[in-house]
C-alpha cells in the first residue's frame, strides 16, 4: 500500500471579485476533492482557504497513488480465434495487440454460453504526482466565472490575472503548467507589510507560516470572525453597538487579508437625514460598519476595516472621513430636495415608466392596484379610499433623487414622504410595508393597509406576467414570480387573511389590459401559488403527505360546487390540525381504515347510489356499533368544521376507531343480499365523508 503525505494546492491571483471569492472558494475545493475521490484516492482531511488575493486548498493525509487494479478483458470467441488449420485469426492477434501482449499471454475464460479468449492483467495504480496538474486545471474551468480575462501576451484566461501557483505534495513540487504559471514552492504574503516571496517546506505549515511571515490570515472564516469582534470591540469603546450586515460582513472579509478596525466620524448634522439612507451609503458604498447607541438610535460614527496596520491610525480615519462626506452631503441634498414636492405631484410621473411593454406603464400598475385594494378594502378592515390613495401613491419614491440613488430604499423612502406630506390612515406605514417580505425569513407587513398592498400588487404581477406568457422557467425568473407568490401566500396566512385565492387571481386577472385579459391563465398561476405553498410547508418541516392530504381535500363552495380548499388560511388550519392527528395512536389504523373504504367504494362504482343507512336491514351487531358512532360524530364533527375547529374535528374521529375495526374484522361489505349490501355501502359513505371532512386522511402514513 502506499504511504499518504499533504497536499496543498495555492493560485495567487489579482485581486479577486469581493463578492463571489466564498463561492469561488467552495467550488474549487468542491470540484478538486470530487476528481480525488473518483480516482480513488484516500485522504484524512481537507478544507478550504481564500483572500482576496488567492484560493488554496489543502489536503491531508493524502494517499500517494492510486491502488493497481486487475484488469479482465474479453476477447474474441474461441471458436473464432482460430482457423480451420489451428493458426490465430486476424481477430485474436489484433486483440493481443490491443492488450499489449503476445496471443501466447492470453487465457481462456470458460462459461455457459461458450468460451472465449480473455486478458487478465494488473493496471499500475497512477501517482497523485501524474494525476494533479490535470485535477487542478479541470477544477479551474469548471469555476462559476461568467466572464473570463485574458492578461498579457499569452492565451490563458481567468476571473484575474494569474502571478503564482503552489503545488506542494509533502516536501516536493509537483511539477505543472497551469494558466501560463509554473508550480513551485513560492507563496506571496501581504501586498505591503510582506511583499518578499515566503518559501513553503511542507503544506502542513501553510496556514501558519503566512500568518506569522506573511500577515495574511487565509482562513476566510476565521478572518470574518475577526472582523466582527473588532468591529464589536471598536464600538463598544465608542459607547455604541455595530451594525453588522451578514452580507457586508461577507465582502469586507473577502477585502482584506489582515483586518485592522478604524473608527471614524462624520458631522451630527447629517443625522438630520433618515438612518436608512446613512446606513445604505456607509454599508453601500463604502463598506463601512455603522454605529448606535443603546437606544438605536444612529451615532455619528462608523467603522472601517483597513488592510494593514498602519502607523498612523487617525491618518487612515481622516482619509475614510473625507470620502464619506460628500456621500452624506448626496444624501441629505436628496433628502431636502425630495421633500419640496410632494408624493401626489408625482403620480403622472409614473405615466413616463414602462413596467412591461404589454402591461403598461407603472401609473397603469397603480390604477389595477387601486381598483383591487378598494375591492378588497372590506376584507382587510380598511377605508377604501385610503386603499386607493395608498396604491396610487406605492411606487411614487422610485421618482426620487434619493431612491435613485438608492434603489434598496424603495418604500422606506415613501414612508418617509408620506410623513412629511402629513398622510394619515397608516399610508406612510403601507408604504414601506407592502414590499414584506422582501426577502427569506423576512415578516410580513405588519399593518392592515401594507397586507392589502402586499396582496394586491403580487396578484396583479402574477396574473399579468403569466397572461403574457412570461412564467418563471428553469432558474430563469426575471420578475421574481416565484418571491412574489410566496409573499402572497405568506400574507393571507400569517396575517389570517381568509380569502379564497382563485378568487383572488380572477379579481386581479379581470383587472388586466383588454388584449392581455383574454388571455388569462388564472388555473396555472393558481397552481404556481399552491406549488410555492408546498415549498413553504417543506421548509417547516412538515412530510409532503400531509399537503398532498389537504390539497386533495374538496369542499363546498359558495355555490354548493365542490372546489379544492383554495383559502390559503384554511387550508394552513387544515394542514395543522392532521400534523396534530397524525401523531395519535389511533391515526395510522384509521388512515388505513379509510383507505380501504375508498377502495371498496370505488369497486362498487357500478352497484348504484346508495341512500341513507337503514338500521332495520342491519344484520350484525358491529354494524350497529359503527352505524351509532357514526351518526352522532357526523353531526358533531359537522359543527367543528364549520367553526374551524380542524384539530378537534379529527381528534374526535379517534373514537371510531374500535367499531371501525370490529366492522372490517366482522362484516362482509358485499353481501350476496342486494339490499344488506348497499345498505353497507351507505354506512361506508357516510364514513368516508366522515373521514374526509378536514383532509385525505388515507393518504397519511404512520408518524
Amino acid at each position: 500500500m502506499s504511504g499518504t503525505r499533504d497536499l496543498l494546492v495555492e493560485l495567487g491571483t489579482e485581486e479577486l471579485p469581493p463578492t463571489a471569492l466564498r463561492g469561488l472558494r467552495d467550488a474549487f475545493h468542491q470540484h478538486l476533492m470530487q476528481s480525488i475521490d473518483k480516482a480513488g484516492l484516500a485522504f484524512s482531511g481537507h478544507r478550504a482557504y481564500a483572500t482576496p488575493r488567492r484560493l488554496a486548498v489543502l489536503v491531508e493525509g493524502l494517499q500517494e497513488r492510486q491502488a493497481d487494479e486487475t484488469v479482465e478483458r474479453r476477447g474474441p470467441a474461441l471458436q473464432t480465434a482460430y482457423d480451420g488449420e489451428g493458426k490465430l485469426t486476424k481477430a485474436a492477434e489484433g486483440f493481443a495487440r490491443s492488450c499489449g501482449v503476445d496471443p501466447g499471454e492470453l487465457d481462456v475464460l470458460r462459461t455457459d454460453k461458450g468460451d472465449w479468449m480473455v486478458y487478465r492483467g494488473v493496471r499500475a495504480g497512477r501517482s497523485v504526482t501524474e494525476l494533479l496538474p490535470e485535477m487542478v486545471e479541470q477544477a479551474l474551468n469548471r469555476l462559476p466565472i461568467p466572464k473570463r480575462m485574458r492578461w498579457g501576451a499569452g492565451q490563458a484566461s481567468f476571473v484575474r490575472p494569474v502571478h503564482w501557483l503552489v503545488l506542494l505534495f509533502g516536501d516536493e513540487v509537483i511539477p505543472a503548467r497551469i494558466l501560463g504559471i509554473e508550480s513551485g514552492r513560492l507563496t506571496r504574503g501581504h501586498r505591503f507589510h510582506a511583499p518578499e516571496p515566503i518559501t513553503l517546506d511542507s503544506p502542513a505549515d501553510y496556514a501558519r507560516v503566512l500568518e506569522a511571515q506573511g500577515h495574511v490570515i487565509v482562513d476566510f472564516e476565521r478572518r470574518r470572525e475577526m472582523v466582527r469582534r473588532q468591529a464589536e470591540a471598536t464600538a463598544d469603546a465608542l459607547n455604541g453597538k455595530a451594525i453588522i450586515d451578514e452580507d457586508l460582513l461577507d465582502e469586507v472579509t473577502a477585502l482584506v487579508e489582515w483586518p485592522v478596525a478604524i473608527s471614524g466620524t462624520f458631522e451630527e448634522r447629517f443625522l438630520d437625514v433618515p438612518p436608512e439612507a446613512l446606513i445604505s451609503s456607509m454599508q453601500g458604498h463604502q463598506k463601512y460598519f455603522p454605529v448606535e447607541d443603546s437606544l438605536g438610535r444612529l451615532m455619528p460614527r462608523f467603522i472601517t476595516i483597513a488592510n494593514l496596520e498602519s502607523k498612523d491610525p487617525r491618518e487612515v480615519a481622516k482619509g475614510n472621513e473625507r470620502v464619506i462626506r460628500p456621500r452624506l452631503a448626496d444624501a441629505a441634498f436628496f433628502w431636502e430636495q425630495d421633500r419640496k414636492r410632494p408624493l401626489s405631484e408625482r403620480v403622472q410621473g409614473l405615466k413616463d415608466i414602462i413596467f412591461q411593454r404589454r402591461l403598461g406603464t407603472l401609473h397603469d400598475q397603480a390604477l389595477r392596484v387601486a381598483a383591487l385594494a378598494r375591492l378588497l378594502a372590506e376584507e382587510f378592515q380598511v377605508a377604501p379610499s385610503a386603499a386607493e390613495q395608498a396604491a396610487m401613491l406605492g411606487r411614487c419614491d422610485l421618482l426620487t433623487e434619493m431612491v435613485g440613488e438608492f434603489p434598496e430604499l424603495q418604500g422606506v423612502m415613501g414612508r418617509y414622504y408620506a410623513m412629511h406630506d402629513g398622510l394619515k390612515e397608516g399610508i406612510p406605514e403601507a408604504l414601506d410595508e407592502q414590499y414584506s417580505p422582501r426577502f427569506a425569513g423576512d415578516t410580513i407587513a405588519r399593518s392592515a393597509l401594507g397586507q392589502l398592498l402586499a396582496v394586491a400588487s403580487r396578484a396583479d404581477v402574477l396574473t399579468g406576467i403569466f397572461a403574457i406568457g412570461q412564467a418563471p422557467t428553469g432558474d430563469k425568473d426575471p420578475f421574481a414570480l416565484r418571491r412574489a407568490a410566496l409573499g402572497l401566500i405568506r400574507t393571507l396566512i400569517e396575517g389570517e387573511r381568509s380569502l379564497s385565492l382563485r378568487a383572488l387571481l380572477d379579481a386581479a386577472a379581470t383587472h388586466q389590459p383588454d388584449d392581455v385579459k383574454a388571455m388569462a391563465r388564472v388555473d396555472e398561476v393558481f397552481a404556481f401559488c399552491m406549488e410555492r405553498l408546498r415549498g413553504y410547508y417543506h421548509e417547516q418541516g412538515y412530510p409532503a403527505e400531509l399537503f398532498e392530504a389537504v390539497r386533495s381535500t374538496v369542499v363546498a363552495d359558495a355555490d354548493g360546487d365542490l372546489q379544492p380548499v383554495d383559502n390559503p388560511v384554511d387550508f394552513d388550519r387544515r394542514l395543522r390540525a392532521v400534523a396534530d392527528f397524525r401523531k395519535l395512536e389511533d391515526a395510522s389504523s384509521l388512515a388505513a381504515a379509510n383507505k380501504r373504504v375508498i377502495n371498496i367504494l370505488r369497486k362498487a362504482e357500478y352497484q348504484g347510489e346508495a341512500g341513507l343507512p337503514q338500521p332495520a336491514l342491519f344484520t350484525s351487531e358491529e354494524e350497529r356499533r359503527l352505524y351509532e358512532i357514526v351518526q352522532p360524530l357526523r353531526e358533531e364533527v359537522r359543527k367543528l368544521v364549520g367553526a374551524g375547529d380542524y384539530k378537534t374535528a379529527l381528534r374526535q374521529l379517534a373514537r371510531a376507531r374500535g367499531p371501525v375495526d370490529a366492522f372490517f374484522e366482522q362484516v362482509m361489505v358485499m353481501a350476496e343480499d342486494p339490499k344488506v349490501r348497499a345498505n353497507r355501502l351507505s354506512l361506508l359513505r357516510q364514513l368516508a365523508e366522515l373521514f374526509s371532512s378536514v383532509a385525505d386522511i388515507s393518504r397519511l402514513s404512520p408518524a
